[in-house]
């Protein structure tokens, strides 16, 4: 029996990934947060499998339930939205699982940040322009932020960074970054990503933040801010230039 930790995508239930599609059609127990994960997802489950929506659960509630499934022999599908690598609350169920002695394996899959990436039709790395890219969200009512981390020291890199679960704290976000990046820098909000409902937002630091209050988005939105989401002008990739040695075998051929 193993407990399969399933990024679910970041909202639209065909994107999910082959495997994980596979392992959760198979599962007779599937744990899901009923907020984030779309009904249509679930509809892929095994006829007569056991549902439940952890939105509501606790911490040491959810592990029990996969403990349970452990000691009954059934495999269990975990699924988290995006990709359980960033801001899955998977660490500490893991930490449980070791303890409790419980198999698990984790399936990647589709990062919101990757769905807004997309929707706005940006790649985030962009020659000469910016080839960092920092994943972090605000100070809420949730664990502090480490030393170090604060949005306005990360923002004096003044490369593209994208935040998580900080939509309804925009004001205080935009107050924090204005001093590393300028009034002008670039921003988009894209909130439910790849969802029918998807809302973006294009515009700058200066403006941004009213026009996501006047949007309505508080929640399930990724804000991006970097000179990528306006480059032009930049140079071509050297992966794909002409004047690049592909003599050599370092490194392979490029697909």
């Amino acid at each position: 029996m193993t407990v399969h930790f399933i990024g679910a995508g970041p909202g639209a239930a065909d994107l999910i990934t082959v495997r994980g599609l596979r392992l959760l059609s198979a599962a007779p127990v599937c744990l899901y947060a009923g907020s984030l994960v779309p009904r249509d997802l679930l509809a892929s489950c095994p006829p007569g499998a056991t549902l439940v929506d952890t939105a509501d659960l606790t911490l040491d509630q959810i592990v029990a339930t996969m403990v349970d499934a452990h000691a009954r022999g059934q495999d269990v599908a975990r699924l988290c939205s995006g990709d359980p690598a960033v801001f899955s609350a998977v660490a500490e169920q893991l930490r449980r699982l070791d303890a409790a002695s419980v198999p698990y394996e984790i399936v990647p899959g589709v990062p919101a940040f990757a769905a807004a990436a997309a929707a706005l039709r940006r790649e985030l790395t962009v020659p000469a322009v910016g080839q960092t890219v920092i994943l972090t969200r605000a100070q809420a009512r949730s664990t502090p932020m480490p030393p170090g981390e604060e949005l306005t020291r990360l923002g004096r890199s003044g490369t593209t960074i994208v935040l998580h679960l900080a939509a309804g704290r925009i004001y205080q976000v935009v107050a924090q970054l204005l001093p590393g990046y300028g009034p002008d820098c670039p921003v988009a909000v894209v909130a439910y990503a790849s969802r029918p409902g998807e809302v973006i937002l294009r515009g700058t630091l200066a403006g941004i933040a009213d026009a996501v209050a006047a949007a309505g988005v508080r929640r399930t939105a990724v804000i991006i801010v970097g000179r990528v989401l306006a480059a032009a002008g930049f140079p071509d990739s050297h992966l794909y230039s002409a004047a690049r040695d592909r003599s050599g075998t370092a490194g392979g051929s490029p697909a």
